[in-house]
């Protein structure tokens, strides 16, 4: 079972065995953008651990999940991401049983920075319980369409706000989407390479012994509130985030309902659909 932390950033998975933190795209150093462009402000990565910590304290769980980007850099490591990184997770091995990692599109060479005993598993996901999850910059696994819910990250989705005055706010968000699981789940195969053995449920039945239940989609908000987000409901997105490779191919794919999808602030307040704010927009 899925259930939202709120006002954080975070979310927990629960079965009869244990609990399950799930956060995702902390993105840890950062900040060497910002010195890149001549902006020079301390390390953030001990204020996210501070709020990662409390949440761990607070709600026990027996694992901790990270769906992908937990560091900055695409290809490669930075001095400040080889320094952070190691002594993080260090840090975060006291507080919580297990910890794992599903890779994101920038964890290139992250298994270089991490202590003994964490875990890293693929960008195509990994089932929890009911839940699937995954990053987002690439399709899932098939086997994760077994789950009732899928949860990615990727997105850092936010909403901007005008006042009269032309004043901009940017506020992260959650997003609640409906899927349909036959239309991703033919897509997925297909690009398994897998021919259809009679009906798409029957193939997925056949070669990953999975049902077809899946019939939302969680978008999480970006664990490092210090980042920009993607702004949803802008008609002229922000240069930075118009490439498809952000999106990602299950948004972009016809399974998920993005016009319908349910957005909401961070404290629970239910701000309308996609469409609703576009139109709001303009």
């Amino acid at each position: 079972m899925l259930s939202l932390l709120l006002p954080q950033p975070a979310a927990m998975i629960k079965s009869t065995k244990n609990k399950t933190l799930l956060i995702a795209d902390p993105h840890i150093s950062w900040e060497m953008k910002l010195q890149q462009k001549g902006i020079h402000i301390p390390s953030q990565t001990s204020k996210i651990l501070i709020k990662l910590t409390t949440l761990l304290n607070q709600y026990k769980p027996d694992t901790l999940v990270i769906l992908g980007d937990v560091k900055y850099t695409v290809v490669g490591n930075k001095q400040g991401e080889r320094q952070d990184i190691p002594d993080f997770f260090k840090k975060l091995q006291s507080q919580v049983g297990s910890i794992a990692i599903v890779r994101g599109n920038h964890d290139a060479n992250l298994e270089s920075l991490l202590p003994k005993d964490i875990i890293l598993l693929p960008a195509t996901g990994a089932v929890l319980g009911d839940v699937g999850v995954f990053h987002g910059h690439t399709w899932p696994a098939p086997v994760l369409l077994g789950c009732r819910t899928l949860v990615m990250g990727h997105l850092h989705p936010a909403v901007v706000f005008n006042d009269p005055t032309g004043y901009k706010m940017t506020r992260q968000v959650w997003i609640r989407a409906k899927l349909d699981s036959e239309v991703l789940a033919k897509t997925l195969l297909q690009k398994s390479q897998i021919k259809m053995e009679g009906s798409v449920k029957e193939t997925l039945q056949n070669h990953f012994n999975s049902k077809l239940e899946t019939k939302e989609l969680y978008i999480m908000p970006s664990f490092n509130d210090f980042l920009g987000g993607k702004p949803l409901n802008q008609t002229q997105p922000h240069k930075d985030h118009t490439t498809e490779t952000l999106i990602g191919p299950v948004i972009r794919s016809k399974a998920v309902d993005m016009d319908n999808s349910e957005i909401y602030l961070l404290d629970g307040n239910y701000l309308g659909t996609l469409a609703q704010l576009k139109k709001w927009e303009n």
